[in-house]
Parts: structure tokens; C-alpha cells; sequence
């Protein structure tokens, strides 16, 4: 089912099976996309990340994650793209910018209990009632639902990742952090540079992540640097040299240095490794 607008949005629901599992690679520039799993052992690799799903895990996806399916039964896909709904400058926390979306760097999974499931699954079923409807109210009705089912992912997923410990404008700033850190991670390369951008110190960053008992604002950038490097060196024939200075990497030697530094191997042995 799919909704499509008079300016180009669109909404759609689909569900995915081993036949047409190939949809999850075609995710188009701009698009979002909520994956609730319906059976057990769907195996799947993300980023060169290997995963096992089980019945109703949920994953949050943006157009930067590269999927491969290597095993799935049956899962239900919502698929929107961000002139439909994004949010990014209004209600942040269930939008693009929220901690679904915040990065791509980070995969958020989440495990649903059976509350959680008994209510997602009726609002799932009025959204699937309302896809048929054609009247001037259907994209709002529709929008209104897709952002009820983000907040209570949202809610669940801060609760299972520990934000709830923290105030809500910590973890606005953190979000915050992690929003600049997707947008200018090929150019700043140090906390100190978003920190500027966040007008906060970074003695201030350092001490919410460690509230957090996450990694440190500075292994976030390491982190989405070298997420970036591992798909370009296994999803494109650019070189090793290229992809060095796409990082913002003065030369192919620094760039060795980094990824030997955080992956324990050079680029050279992880293209071998995945071929």
C-alpha cells in the first residue's frame, strides 16, 4: 500500500518476505524507513555489521544504511520520505533528528514488550485502514499516526537505552551532537568544532556522554568515520586513496593509520576480508 502526494511525498506499507527482500536495498535519497520483524531468525548484515532479528524486533533505517538480507521469513516495512515526514526543525525527538534517526552510524533496534506490541499493532491497523481512504484528510491522518508509532518507539527505546537517567535537555544536546556529527563528520574532525557549533565546552559534552555511559563524543566522530570508510571500501570501486581524502584525510597514510587504529587490520585487508 502507498500514499503519494500531490508534491511528491509518499508513505508506504509493505510486507517483506525472501521474494521481494530486495526492496530494502533500494532506498532512495531522503527516505526512512521502519522494519518490525513477524518471525524469528531473520539474519541480516547492516554495514558490514552481522545481525539476527527476532520476532518483533524493530529497526530504524535511513537511506545511508547499506542492507544485506541473508535470511528473512516475514517482516513489515513503513517507508516514508522526509517531505512526508521529517521534523527536523519541529518536534526533533520523534523525527529525523530524533534519537531513531539521529545518526547512521548507529543501527537502534528495539524489543517491544507485549503491551508495547498490543498497542503498536492496533495503531498499525488503523494505518493500514486509513491507506485506503481518498479524501483531503488522508495524508494528515496518516502523518499523525506514522508520528504516534514513532513516539512510542521513541519512548521505548530511550527507556531500554538508559536516557531516561538523564534531563531532557541533556539529551537534546546529545542529539544535537549526533545530528552535526551525520552532517559535517568529513570535515570536523574534532569535539572541539561541534562544540562551537553547540555553544557548550567540550568538558560539558564529555561529562553528559559519560551520564549516558556511552562512548565519548570524540568516538562517535572515530565511529561514523569509519562506518563511512567500510562502505565505500565494500560498496564502491573508489580507492583507498580516494576514500581517504573523501574522510578529509590529508593523505592515504594517515588514513591507513586510522582505520589499522580502529579496526585492528588496513584497508587493504578488510577489502580482502569482505571480497
Amino acid at each position: 500500500m502507498r500514499y503519494t502526494g500531490k508534491t511528491g511525498e509518499y508513505f508506504e506499507i509493505t510486507t517483506i518476505n525472501s521474494f521481494n527482500c530486495h526492496l530494502l536495498k533500494q532506498s532512495k535519497p531522503g527516505e526512512l524507513s521502519l522494519l518490525w520483524f513477524e518471525s524469528d531468525n531473520n539474519q541480516f548484515i547492516v554495514d558490514t555489521v552481522g545481525y539476527t532479528f527476532n520476532s518483533d524486533d524493530i529497526i530504524f533505517l535511513t537511506e545511508f544504511h547499506k542492507v544485506e538480507v541473508v535470511n528473512i521469513e516475514k517482516a513489515k516495512l513503513l517507508r516514508w520520505n522526509k517531505p512526508f515526514y521529517c521534523v527536523v526543525n519541529h518536534d526533533s525527538e520523534v523525527g529525523c533528528k530524533g534519537v531513531l534517526f539521529f545518526g547512521a552510524f548507529s543501527l537502534p533496534v528495539i524489543h517491544p514488550t507485549q503491551q508495547d506490541i498490543d498497542t503498536l499493532s492496533t495503531v498499525l491497523k488503523m494505518l493500514e485502514q486509513e491507506m485506503v481512504s481518498h479524501d483531503n484528510l488522508q495524508e494528515e491522518m496518516l502523518q499523525m499516526m506514522l508520528k504516534r508509532i514513532l513516539i512510542l518507539c521513541t519512548r521505548m527505546y530511550k527507556s531500554q537505552a538508559d536516557y531516561e537517567k538523564m534531563e531532557p535537555q541533556s539529551v537534546d544536546i546529545i542529539r544535537s551532537y549526533n545530528f552535526l556529527v551525520e552532517q559535517h563528520f568529513k570535515e570536523k574532525h574534532t569535539v572541539a568544532e561541534y562544540a562551537d557549533l553547540l555553544h557548550k565546552s567540550p568538558k560539558t559534552l564529555s561529562n553528559l556522554f559519560k551520564k549516558l555511559g556511552n562512548k565519548s563524543p570524540l568516538q562517535f566522530i572515530q565511529d561514523r568515520k569509519m562506518l563511512e570508510a567500510k562502505r565505500l571500501l565494500s560498496y564502491t570501486d573508489k580507492t583507498i586513496s580516494e576514500i581517504g581524502y573523501d574522510l578529509g584525510f590529508a593523505d592515504v597514510q594517515s588514513f591507513s593509520r586510522f582505520f589499522k587504529k580502529e579496526e585492528g587490520i588496513s584497508p587493504n585487508q578488510f577489502q580482502r576480508k569482505i571480497a
